[in-house]
């Protein structure tokens, strides 16, 4: 079965946050939402909006539009 949208950004999410080292606690920090949230994220259980997408983006310090390229 293919992935949805959701699963393909959490997964960027993910990878981008291991990679900068970060908990979900201190990217919730960064980007101004809750910890529990970005789980949400990163396991493809929410549809996060386009802000939330650039706040965590900034966040990570990369172009949010890395956080589409599988789709």
């Amino acid at each position: 079965m293919a992935k949805t949208a959701d699963e393909i950004i959490g997964e960027a999410v993910l990878r981008y946050r291991n990679k900068a080292k970060l908990s979900q606690e201190v990217l919730a920090e960064k980007a101004e939402i809750h910890p529990n949230y970005v789980g949400r994220i990163e396991r493809g259980e929410c549809s996060p909006t386009v802000d939330i997408l650039i706040r965590i983006a900034k966040a990570l310090s990369i172009h949010p539009h890395k956080l589409f390229l599988k789709l």
